[in-house]
């Protein structure tokens, strides 16, 4: 299977809630790699890459365990120079 990109802004309550440091943790369960930090306007930026499946059930798991109003997402190329999932500050 073909490997997906998307890049996401989530808001709402989604910072000084584990956010982040929860995006990691079910990210790296479904084997997904890019990056997840805050932004300075209150929003969470995620970039999230792997199978387009596991994408949906990241994203599905932390709309389920966090307070996100609202979400904005672009699927965007894959960049292969990421290798893991990290946070970003």
């Amino acid at each position: 299977m073909a490997e997906t990109a998307k890049h996401i802004f989530f808001a709402g309550h989604v910072q000084g809630v584990g956010f982040r440091f929860t995006a990691q943790s079910v990210a790296k369960r479904y084997e997904l790699t890019g990056f997840v930090r805050n932004n300075h306007d209150g929003k969470v930026e995620m970039l999230v890459q792997g199978q387009r499946e596991d994408i949906e059930d990241c994203l599905h798991d932390l709309q389920e365990t966090f307070a996100i109003n609202d979400f904005e997402s672009d699927d965007i190329a894959p960049d292969p120079s990421y290798i893991d999932f990290r946070i970003k500050f």
